[in-house]
């Protein structure tokens, strides 16, 4: 016997129960019988064959869910030992054993109503019948028959009173009242005596005293007398007495209880009209229409029942309460509709017609509204309502959603709601950021969306659960994140010069924790979080750099769940691998947590790169999963950009390395896949191959693809040969030949040198598996590309169309020749050789072609350093989120325009570079490119004074790829210097732009700054002038101007000479104070020359500033005043010496010979840091040679043509104020000075009129002791007398303080003869200055300082202050007298008092 299910027993265990049960086959313990349609019939023993039940198994149940198609039919089989009857309907049958409750649905048959009378029921002012309460009384006695339920009660009450109804309509019949009749039912004497009364003013019963809480039994009496008496006053009254008194009571109310009582009194009307329906059922309803205000039915009878009777309450009424205007409404209210017995005109608005719409006539700001597609609608713009833009309820006439509706939206609990939002704001974004609303729009439309938390509004809308709402907020993301044309402009530039490195898509104001990390030190900050990042919130983050924002949001595990659990449509992929390339181009920190997010990477790989696939035909694509998909290709490509450790995981955890063989094995054709899919595919897997191949790494796939890779380089000049070309075949083309560049370096690096020190440790690699002769037949098969490309160059359309394979092949063939020559155990005259060949089949021609002197044209045209405004940010830039901004694609004559000379140039440029390296006897012929026309007139405009482009993330990028071909040029330019007898014509221009390009470097390129320094700025054959009588001629200038100087020594010429000899030194100064750090230093090196065993990462440093400073000439001397603050006791003198004389020279060389470089350092700054050789050593100025160069650089500085551009008042570069450094300039010169004349001339050349009166206020007020030693003679001051008297002062402090310094004797012509000077011509000016509109406190003053100086006892500052005249620096005072006064200055004095005046002629 079989035990019954105990507790914990699951279903499995039941359903083993059963089975062990009917193979026992016993009799079950109960039998179920059912009952037939007739009682008795039924025994318990004989049970029908239909009710045997069938056992679900679930072993027998398949594992894949049942098709959604229809079943096969099904013939139907009796049942056995069950025949069916013949006779019997099959449909009769099916219907009588059909007990689904479908089947009683579908037997509804009407009852015959015919013959069965009909009975009304009783009507009612409500919609549903009152709610019966226990409480109230029953009128209807329980039937004898037993006890009844409270419905049947109300049931049988019900049929009574219909029943009584009836019975009376078939006694009286119904008589129709004639118009204007009185109620139905008739009045008793009094309620029709208070019904007239009431009447004529429409005050039927009390409607604000209703006697609620009074606890008296006759309340209700109380209530009424006070109605009578409201009545009988009223009745006293004239309407206009009435109006009056209303007007009165409206005055002193306030207006929210007048609208109160108002509201009260329209429900009591309302539910009076309720009961008057009640009494009067049959009374005919009046339809309303669309010309007639709604009201309630029976007031408008009763007042066309008696319109001689309610005439002046209608008067009233109107005089009382204004009418509105009556509400047009499309439709027709019925009182039989449900609810619509009382019509509510507030809520039946939206259903009339939008209102006309409003025409603008002022220039008043309106809210921006959009289309369902993101445009952006004019305000006056009348669009049809069908399109669905007129759902809002502000400015309902104005068509389109503001940002606020849309918003709004976003939070609906319908998904298609939600989705529609998120679409729109996408499009919205979109647009601006492709500039479409230009200035149409005040303000930023992405920063007003970011304020507005739409970033985290984005975040909110992934964790949703509908499919649609997440693709939407998946594609709003990408469009915000991933701007148009960045990343085709980064893909399409990759084969360029060094194009593989690009900087960090990361905000350059970040956080100073990011700056020198390794990767090692990276990946272990992604794992955990520093304590500054984790405690800061993501909305604090976002609001300095998004993409930290979002990471912190925990996007990727959201990103993964999407991809992995909920498997979407192919566009939610790509949108997705779009973001997550986005997220990887931000820094190595984000790459890092991209990779280690838990199943991320490995779903993406196992999913989307597989090995195996069905077919893919042309066409959209139903899912992409299981299907190649290049999107995934390059995002591991852009992750193994970041760092050389990742890339080694790419390649050896995730299993990339089958990846690229299965891709690159087969031609593109062959992949089954869409052609431009396959394309594309190919091309990411090259170009993912030449990323680790650029580290070092992938060689072993090398020998695996060899022939692959061979018939691949094979097929290139047929694929050339056909026309038109496709651009994505091109590409592919040059990713390949960059993959064969990297190859060929890393088989260049076999042995590499080894390093020291601890950042050089951490870079390790394992040495790469490619040796040069792996390499050596590749050449072969590249030149046949070179050649049929070249060939190309006089067609510009077709040009234009081969993209960057001309550039790639050059960048091989030096890639080629520098591993070559690197071979020691090869013959250095086999490569020599094959250099000249090369030269004389491929270059020269090229040289000589006529297409080539117009790409070197059209530098001009495409350069961002002679097109600043093409580097501009957009209006829509973000600063917390870095793009490119290349939303329109770039136009043809930019950089990376089609028409761009700049890939091939650079690329030509290296090879010829390499070549003279390794062959010096080209040089006379490779450098003719240096003498092109066109090169000499970009170097020109790129030297001439123009502002520099605003550093942007496009600009920096931009003028990257602009410095390498400068350099390049500069390069071979100094090649062919140390090789030519003669300095050439374009030396000095060579030399300026080199000077200009050191101070414009951005970082990344260390290694050129170092380069420049050590080569082409202090060679001396860049100094033409030094042998062409550059000193001589700056002799002659200064005695022109200046006339000629005692001390021949103390010429310009002769420090020029001497600057010129000690330019070994100069450069060693300069190295030592102007090198970069040496671990970027080290990086950059390894970038440049190929060491690839050494590249860390192809990410670049942040572009935040160039790399030196554009006062980089006075570097040196800003570390030794910065070192000498910090060091009380002083610097070693030897030192310091040596140091100031070297920068003096330098920028003595640059004043006189390369004055454009100088250009971008204000004049006021030069000062500044002249002063500050006066301000690093107390003995320091002491020094003839620093004095006699000073002086040079001060005349230099004093010039007519450079004085008016010295302004101090002006921000400085690396100034924080000059008051301050002027007043420690004062303090040491106070204090160290003995009366230097030179330091006196740079004390005085601050105080010059024009400049502010702060400077002149702080000699005068807290440093007058400067007074005493400032004798410089008038003879040596460097500028004009006129500077200092010219305007008159204007400042009443100072001239207080001129008349004290002269009174006191502070101030003497013995002692400080300018200023004297300066002081007697300002006191003159102001003591004789009539002026009316003067203040009465300047008056006073002037008269109390015109009363002193006349009885002055010192007679010959007296004489000065009446007789001053001119001022004159060839005079001992300084200034010219009048003999006697001027007439106007006499009678200035006749306004003194007499007794003043008498006593003033007394003492003279």
């Amino acid at each position: 016997m079989l035990s019954r299910p105990k507790p914990g027993e699951s279903e499995v265990d039941l359903l083993r129960f059963q089975s062990q049960f009917l193979e026992a086959g016993a009799a079950p313990a109960v039998q179920l019988v059912k009952g037939s349609r007739r009682r008795g019939d039924a025994h318990p023993d004989h049970i029908p064959l239909q009710d045997r039940r069938d056992v679900v198994m679930l072993d027998n149940l398949p594992d894949l869910p049942p098709a959604l198609l229809p079943a096969p039919a099904k013939k139907a089989r009796p049942t056995p030992g069950h025949a069916l009857p013949h006779d019997e309907d099959p449909e009769e049958r099916l219907n009588r054993h059909d007990q689904h409750i479908t089947a009683v649905l579908s037997k509804i048959v009407e009852r015959d109503t015919r013959s069965v009378p009909v009975t009304l029921p009783v009507p009612s002012g409500v919609a549903f019948p009152p709610v019966f309460h226990r409480s109230q009384e029953r009128q209807v006695k329980t039937a004898a028959s037993g006890k009844r339920s409270i419905f049947a009660q109300e049931i049988a009450a019900r049929r009574v009173s219909e029943n009584r109804v009836s019975s009376t309509e078939q006694v009286v019949p119904s008589l129709d009242a004639p118009e204007g009749a009185g109620p139905c039912e008739t009045p008793s004497s009094r309620d029709r005596s208070n019904q007239i009364s009431g009447r004529s003013h429409g005050f039927h019963k009390p409607n604000l005293v209703t006697g609620k809480g009074l606890r008296s039994k006759a309340a209700e009496q109380e209530v009424q007398t006070i109605h009578e008496e409201n009545l009988a006053r009223l009745q006293a009254m004239d309407p206009e007495e009435i109006l009056k008194e209303q007007q009165q009571l409206l005055a002193q109310l306030d207006p929210s209880l007048v609208a109160f009582l108002r509201s009260h009194s329209h429900a009591q009307e309302q539910t009076g009209t309720k009961a008057t329906k009640a009494r009067c059922p049959e009374r005919p309803s009046v339809p309303v229409t669309e010309e007639e205000p709604i009201m309630s039915t029976c007031t408008k009878e009763s007042r066309t029942g008696n319109k001689v009777e309610d005439k002046l309450e209608g008067e009233l009424e109107d005089k009382l309460q204004p009418r509105t205007p009556a509400l047009k409404l499309p439709m027709t209210p019925n009182k039989d509709w449900l609810h619509m017995d009382t019509v509510e005109l507030e809520k039946l608005h939206w259903t009339q017609d939008l209102p006309p719409l409003r025409r603008q006539q002022t220039q008043e700001r309106m809210q921006a509204r959009f289309s369902l597609q993101g445009e952006l609608l004019a305000p006056d713009v009348d669009l049809p309502t069908h399109l669905g833009l007129h759902h809002h309820g502000e400015e309902a006439e104005r068509a389109g959603y503001s940002l606020q509706e849309l918003f709004h939206l976003t939070r609906s609990q319908v998904s298609q709601q939600r989705a529609l939002a998120l679409h729109v704001l996408s499009q919205i974004v979109g647009r601006a950021q492709a500039g479409e609303f230009g200035d149409r729009l005040v303000g930023s439309v992405l920063r007003l969306l970011l304020d507005a938390g739409f970033l985290f509004l984005l975040r909110f809308s992934l964790d949703d659960r509908v499919d649609s709402v997440i693709a939407a907020a998946v594609r709003a993301l990408r469009t915000l994140l991933v701007a148009p044309g960045d990343e085709e402009l980064l893909d399409s530039t990759f084969s360029w010069y060094h194009g593989t490195s690009v900087f960090p898509m990361m905000p350059s104001q970040d956080d100073k924790e990011d700056e020198g990390e390794d990767e090692e030190l990276i990946t272990e900050k992604g794992k955990t979080k520093t304590p500054v990042e984790g405690s800061r919130p993501p909305p604090d983050l976002a609001r300095h750099d998004i993409i930290k924002g979002l990471l912190a949001t925990n996007l990727l595990p959201r990103l993964r769940y999407v991809l992995e659990v909920t498997c979407p449509g192919p566009s939610v992929v790509l949108d997705i691998l779009a973001v997550l390339v986005r997220l990887a181009r931000h820094s190595l920190e984000s790459a890092v947590r991209v990779l280690e997010c838990p199943r991320l990477m490995e779903t993406i790989v196992q999913e989307f790169l597989p090995t195996s696939w069905s077919p893919i035909g042309v066409g959209p694509t139903p899912s992409l999963y299981k299907v190649p998909c290049a999107a995934a290709m390059k995002l591991l490509r852009v992750l193994a950009s970041a760092g050389r450790n990742i890339a080694a995981r790419l390649l050896s955890s995730l299993d990339v390395r089958s990846r690229l063989c299965r891709f690159i094995a087969e031609a593109p054709h062959d992949l089954a896949l869409p052609p431009k899919e396959a394309e594309t595919l190919a091309t990411e897997a090259f170009r993912l191959w030449a990323v680790a191949a650029s580290y070092g790494q992938g060689g072993d796939l090398y020998r695996e693809l060899y022939p692959v890779l061979l018939r691949a380089l094979q097929t290139l000049p047929t694929e050339l040969s056909t026309r038109p070309l496709q651009p994505l075949a091109m590409q592919r083309m040059a990713s390949l030949l960059t993959l064969l560049t990297q190859l060929t370096l890393a088989a260049s690096n076999t042995h590499p040198e080894p390093t020291s020190g601890a950042a050089e440790s951490r870079v390790s690699a394992i040495p790469p598996s490619v040796t040069w002769a792996h390499v050596s037949g590749l050449k072969p098969l590249v030149e046949p590309c070179l050649k049929q490309a070249l060939q190309l160059l006089p067609r510009p359309d077709v040009w234009s169309a081969l993209g960057p394979v001309p550039s790639a092949c050059l960048l091989f063939l030096g890639a080629y020749y520098q591993a070559w020559s690197q071979q020691s155990s090869l013959c250095p005259e086999d490569w020599l050789q094959d250099i000249e060949r090369l030269v004389d089949e491929f270059l020269l021609p090229l040289l000589r072609q006529p297409p080539l002197s117009s790409l070197w044209d059209s530098l001009r045209d495409c350069s961002p350093l002679c097109n600043p405004l093409s580097c501009a940010s957009t209006p829509e830039a973000l600063p917390s989120l870095v793009s490119l901004g290349c939303a329109g694609g770039c136009p043809p004559l930019s950089v990376a325009g089609s028409a761009s000379p700049f890939p091939f140039l650079t690329a030509l440029l290296s090879l010829a570079n390499t070549l003279v390296q390794i062959h010096k006897g080209l040089c006379g012929q490779l450098a003719a490119v240096l003498t092109a026309p066109g090169l000499q007139n970009y170097f020109l405009q790129c030297v001439a004074p123009a502002p520099a482009p605003q550093l942007t993330p496009f600009s920096a990028w931009a003028l990257r790829h602009e410095y390498h071909l400068q350099y390049l040029v500069l390069s071979l330019s100094q090649k062919a210097a140390l090789l030519q007898p003669e300095p050439a014509a374009s030396t000095a221009l060579h030399h300026a732009m080199a000077l200009v390009l050191l101070s414009r470097l951005l970082p990344g390129s260390e290694y050129l700054a170092q380069e420049l320094l050590l080569s082409c700025v202090f060679r001396l054959e860049f100094l033409p002038e030094n042998a062409s009588g550059g000193p001589e001629a700056a002799d002659f200038s200064d005695g022109l101007s200046l006339g000629s100087s005692g001390d021949p020594q103390c010429r310009r010429g002769a420090l020029l000479l001497q600057a010129c000899q000690d330019l070994a030194s100069i450069r060693s100064c300069y190295l030592a104070h102007c090198s970069p750090a040496r671990a970027s230093l080290l990086t950059s090196q390894a970038w440049y020359r190929g060491e690839l065993l050494r590249v860390p990462g192809l990410l670049l440093p942040v572009p935040k500033e160039p790399l030196l400073p554009t006062d980089w000439p006075f570097q040196p001397l800003i570390h030794l005043y910065h070192r000498a603050s910090d060091t009380p006791s002083g610097l070693p003198a030897a030192d310091t010496v040596g140091v100031t004389m070297r920068v003096l020279q330098w920028v003595l060389v640059l004043e006189s010979w390369r004055p454009e470089v100088l250009w971008a350092v204000p004049p006021a700054a030069r000062l500044a840091r002249l002063m500050c050789v006066y301000l690093v050593d107390s003995e320091l100025f002491r020094e003839t040679p620093i004095q006699h160069l000073v002086a040079a650089l001060l005349a230099r500085l004093c010039r007519p043509q450079v004085l008016p551009n010295l302004k101090l008042d002006c921000p400085l570069p690396g100034l924080a104020s000059f008051p301050d450094l002027y007043a420690n300039f004062l303090d040491h010169f106070e204090a160290v000075s003995f009366g230097d004349h030179l330091f006196g001339a740079l004390v005085l050349l601050p105080l010059q009129r024009r400049f502010s009166v702060t400077l002149r206020l702080a000699l005068f007020g807290e440093h007058v002791g400067v007074l005493r030693a400032l004798g410089l003679p008038l003879t040596q001051l460097p500028v004009p007398l006129e500077c200092y008297t010219e305007p008159a002062e204007d400042s009443l402090a100072l001239l207080q303080l001129y008349f004290r310094a002269l009174v006191t004797g502070t101030l003497r012509a013995c002692w400080c003869p300018v200023l004297y000077a300066v002081a007697v011509a300002h006191v003159n000016s102001f003591i004789f200055y009539q002026d009316p509109k003067s203040s009465d406190e300047v008056k006073a003053a002037r008269r109390n300082m015109l009363q002193r100086v006349w009885l002055l006892a010192d007679e010959g500052l007296r004489q000065h202050l009446l007789h001053y005249k001119l001022p004159n620096s060839s005079l001992p005072e300084g200034f010219e007298l009048y003999s006697q006064l001027p007439r106007l200055r006499q009678q200035c004095l006749q306004t003194l008092p007499t007794e003043v005046l008498q006593n003033g002629g007394f003492k003279t």
